[in-house]
Parts: structure tokens; C-alpha cells; sequence
């Protein structure tokens, strides 16, 4: 089904921005019912200040370090403030947009905050500048590019430098990962052939990499750290569910045959790139947004899982890239492949370190899309492997980990397996 033989309502590019702006006012509101209701140590103002002014690599959870008020009103502040860049730019609300956001919103929990984004747009818009191009070109680019933002975080008050000069440096490194991240992702995408969804972290697992090492030349440690949560909130699980059935219920109202034409979205593969809200309409996509939202939720559930900072990011990953590539059918097999071997292997699979391993693995669901569930079980076990161990290689300081996992498998994997397929 192409696209322009769907029925929907047109709601607009202002209908689908405020679809979006759903979910910073939730957490905007009820950010702000807790700063008043004074709930927990510290105070909203002290929790947000933490936040900002702490390093925040992998993995730090800002439900953990400030607090419920102070985490939310993070959120809402880094989604209202893209969600204004867009409606400047007027920018097409399409699959890889929502996707972006959606990831962005998620990541706001755990490792992204209003400071350590701005660097990297900043580096991104003076590349626009100098390539004589439009920031709205870039900006899904940079939004995905802040998976690196910790590392401003690390150099700015880590105490590795004094403040002054920790910030002028932080500053110039940011500008740096915003320039470069642009042509290096094009390039990266050569790697694994668009069978990782989430290139941008394979190319900030590159970077990170070479920044991390930098540092380590000059002896200074950049490692992992282990800050989150370790009890459920029946307000945040509260508004997870409120956010997907009114997804379930917009998929409704802009196409009324939603339901029925959901089968559509089940064949498609996956590989980069697919926008949903090109090939079977917007309506169908918030579907399938909700339906992944509420699975990946159930699942938590189910394994006695935390809902914390870093299972938030997953989650709402997930769930935006129910809008560019991924639905339940090409992520069953991949998720199954990561349970299998952590069952294997012997890990606490209700661990938050294992959760976001399975949740993030669907970056792979082009392999299990195109190669059948056989390869796409294969390459979830791989990517279980690699995923508990590249993180050392950047120190933490790429938050998109596993999708630099997902670019090593599918790039070592699937030229394997087509080698063997033209052998016979």
C-alpha cells in the first residue's frame, strides 16, 4: 500500500507537532504538581541544579540523582525546546522526526540535559554554516548526535580540568561532536548496510571512542558508573500508560480503519530507510507506536523489571521507531536471541542492564525483517555479547550503546551470511 491511496484525516504539520508536545506537557504538569507537593530530599530546584551540573555517563539515572520534579520538568524543558526548533524550521512531522523526539524525550531520563545538549546543536549549526546548507537538513542528526552529550557533562565537572577551563573545553569538544557527526554518519551507514536502526549510535560509539581514547592518553579514567533507581513509581507508570492509549486513541481519529489496515505495517522489513508514516499513514503508525508501548511495558512487568531512567529511554525508543522501522514482528526474533543468551550466560534478566540490552536490541529488527527470524535470533544472541562489553571501549560516555553494538553485528554478520548464500 503506497501512501497516497490511505484514507485519513489531515491533521496537519501543527496537529502532529502537538501529538508530540503530549508528552512534555504530561511531564511538565506533573513535574511541577511534585515540585509543589516538596516530595523527597531535595527540593525541584536543588534536583534539577544536580543534574545539570553532574556528570552523567552511562549509566545515570536522573530519577536517581534529582529527584521525581526535577527529572520531569529536564524532560519537558529538552522536548519543548526541539519541539520550538521544529515549528521554526517547519519540519515535515514524518517517521525519522518522531523517532528522534521520541528517543530524545527518552534519553532525557538518563543522560541528557538542557546544558550538554546545546554544544552539539551549536557544532551542528555552524556546520550548516559553513556547508552553506539549512539547520533544519541536519537537525534529526544532531537530535539523534546528542548521544554523546555526557561527554560535556565529564569534562566540564568531573573535575578532570578547573571549572573555567573544564567548560571552555567541554564547549569546543561539543562543537566538535556537533561538525563532525553529520558527514561521518552518511559514511558509517556504509558499515551495516541500513540493518541498524540506530546508526547515529554506531557513528557516536566511533567518536566516543576516539575522545575517550584521547583522554586516556593524557591519563585521565572516563568509566561507566551504575546510578539508578531501584523502585517502580506508580506516577510514571501511570503516565506511560495515559501517553499510549492516547497514541492508540489518535491513530483512531486520524484514520477511523486504523484497526483493520494495522496488517499492513507486518511487511515491511525495516532496513533504513522506512517511514511508516509514509507507507501506511500516521494513523496506522500511532498504532503500532501504542501497541510497542504497552508490549514493551507488559514485558517489564512480567520479568519483575525496574522502571527507571535508562528502561524509560528504552522504552520510548522503542516506541518512536514504531514509527521508522520497527514493529512487533521483526523485533520478536532479535528480542528472543538477547533473552535466550542471557538466559545462557546466566544474568539477571529483571536487571536493569539486561532490560535495556533487549529493548534497545530492536535496532536490529532489519536483520529479522530481511534475513527471516532464524538470523534475526542469531543476531539478538550477538549483540547480547557484544553489548556488556564495547561499552568499556568509550567509557560510557556514548549513551546510544547498543546502537553501536547493532552496527558491529550487523556489519560483521550479514556479509557472512551473504557469502554463504552466493556460495550456494
Amino acid at each position: 500500500m503506497i501512501r497516497n491511496q490511505i484514507e485519513e484525516r489531515d491533521i496537519g504539520r501543527k496537529g502532529k507537532l502537538l501529538i508530540l508536545a503530549m508528552l512534555p506537557t504530561l511531564f511538565l504538569i506533573v513535574g511541577i504538581i511534585f515540585m509543589f507537593a516538596g516530595q523527597g530530599e531535595l527540593t525541584w530546584y536543588q534536583g534539577f541544579s544536580k543534574i545539570i551540573f553532574s556528570p552523567t555517563i552511562l549509566m545515570t539515572d536522573f530519577l536517581k540523582v534529582g529527584g521525581m520534579s526535577a527529572a520531569l520538568i529536564n524532560v519537558a524543558v529538552i522536548g519543548y525546546m526541539n519541539l520550538a526548533i521544529m515549528n521554526h524550521y517547519k519540519l515535515k512531522v514524518n517517521g525519522v522526526l518522531i523517532a528522534a523526539f521520541f528517543t530524545l524525550i527518552g534519553f532525557a531520563f538518563f543522560g541528557k540535559n538542557i546544558l550538554n545538549i546545546l554544544p552539539i546543536y551549536l557544532g551542528g549549526y555552524l556546520y550548516t554554516k559553513r556547508q552553506g546548507i539549512s539547520f533544519k537538513d541536519i537537525l534529526v542528526v544532531i537530535m539523534f548526535g546528542t548521544a554523546l552529550s555526557p561527554m560535556i557533562s565529564e569534562i566540564s565537572f568531573s573535575g578532570i580540568l578547573p571549572l573555567g577551563k573544564g567548560l571552555f573545553a567541554a564547549l569546543v569538544v561539543g562543537v566538535f561532536i556537533g561538525f563532525v557527526i553529520v558527514p561521518l554518519s552518511s559514511h558509517m551507514l556504509k558499515f551495516h548496510d541500513g540493518y541498524n536502526l540506530y546508526n547515529i549510535g554506531f557513528t557516536a560509539g566511533i567518536i566516543g571512542t576516539v575522545l575517550t581514547s584521547f583522554l586516556r592518553s593524557f591519563g585521565i579514567r572516563v568509566e561507566p558508573v551504575y546510578i539508578v533507581s531501584e523502585s517502580n513509581n506508580w506516577v510514571i507508570l501511570t503516565l506511560l500508560v495515559v501517553m499510549f492509549a492516547a497514541l492508540f486513541v489518535a491513530g483512531i481519529r486520524v484514520n477511523k480503519n486504523a484497526l483493520s489496515e494495522y496488517k499492513n505495517i507486518l511487511k515491511y522489513k525495516g532496513r533504513l530507510i522506512t517511514d511508516f508514516t509514509h507507507l501506511v499513514g500516521y494513523g496506522v503508525t500511532f498504532i503500532n507506536m501504542s501497541l510497542l508501548g504497552f508490549l514493551t511495558l507488559i514485558f517489564v512487568w512480567l520479568i519483575g523489571g525496574i522502571v527507571n531512567g535508562p528502561v524509560l529511554a528504552g522504552i520510548f525508543t522503542v516506541v518512536g521507531f514504531g514509527a521508522f522501522g520497527k514493529h512487533p514482528k521483526n523485533i520478536l526474533p532479535v528480542v528472543l536471541g538477547v533473552i535466550t543468551a542471557i538466559i545462557f550466560f546466566g544474568k539477571d534478566i529483571s536487571s536493569t542492564g539486561m532490560i535495556i540490552s533487549i529493548l534497545f536490541s530492536t535496532t536490529l529488527a532489519p536483520v529479522s525483517g530481511n534475513y527471516g527470524p532464524v538470523i534475526g535470533f542469531i543476531a539478538g544472541m550477538l549483540h547480547m555479547v557484544l553489548v556488556t562489553n564495547v561499552g568499556v571501549i568509550h567509557g560510557g560516555i556514548n549513551l546510544y550503546n547498543n546502537g553501536f553494538s547493532g552496527g558491529l553485528v550487523a556489519g560483521v554478520l550479514l556479509p557472512v551470511i551473504d557469502a554463504f548464500k552466493k556460495e550456494r
